[in-house]
């Protein structure tokens, strides 16, 4: 058997990208520039090429999101693996904070007295959060409903959603919802997604205004 040469992560990374690239090119297509190392990250994360029809960015997106985490916006995911995964050291350079309020006991007590779900109960605890703040959803559709909840109740007006939770349960319905919110989203619609998947996202965004991690 032919012996697997051993390379650095980052040298992975580089050679996952050109494949990434190389693919496109074969398939004629040509992402979006704005979107292009999004959709390409998120690609990477998962070994997906749907993810080029099924991401779908609202009108100006990413400018938006970039500009939010340049001046100091926090994320809130719905996991703790979403958490995690996101470059913390890179968001703090711009001054934001990530969170996620899933194992606190107050939002367990609260999810079990009003019989709803902890991810639910979470999005209410972040809108305490007094600054911009960056929705990233990526496990509970229930989140998603319950920030187009507080966001028809006039409790919430989330800066940007990135809707991408995966499953079988109203997970194609939440997506759906909160693309008529009224506020600007990442969605990847359909089924797919996950924690990764969310994480990814928001490292594409960090490492769009990082220089010195550079563009891939």
């Amino acid at each position: 058997m032919k012996k697997i040469k051993q390379l650095e992560p980052m040298e992975i990374e580089k050679r996952s990208f050109e494949i990434i690239s190389h693919e496109l090119s074969e398939m004629q297509i040509t992402l979006p520039a704005d979107q292009e190392m999004i959709t390409k990250r998120v690609i990477h994360t998962s070994a997906d090429f749907d993810y080029i029809q099924t991401l779908k960015y609202s009108k100006d997106a990413v400018a938006i999101a970039k500009r939010l985490i340049s001046e100091g916006a926090d994320i809130v995911t719905d996991t703790n693996m979403a958490l995690s995964g996101i470059n913390k050291k890179y968001l703090a350079k711009f001054g934001g904070q990530a969170h996620c309020f899933m194992a606190d006991d107050e939002v367990a007590l609260i999810a079990k007295e009003k019989k709803t779900t902890r991810a639910a109960v979470s999005m209410e605890f972040a809108s305490r959060i007094d600054k911009p703040v960056i929705f990233a959803i990526g496990n509970a559709p229930t989140a998603l409903v319950g920030l187009y909840e507080l966001i028809e109740d006039g409790k919430l007006a989330p800066e940007l959603i990135i809707g991408v939770p995966v499953g079988f349960v109203n997970v194609v319905q939440a997506k759906e919802l909160i693309m008529t919110a009224g506020v600007p989203y990442i969605v990847a619609r359909g089924r797919k997604g996950g924690s990764n998947i969310a994480a990814a996202i928001c490292n594409a965004l960090l490492y769009m205004l990082d220089s010195s991690r550079g563009q891939r």
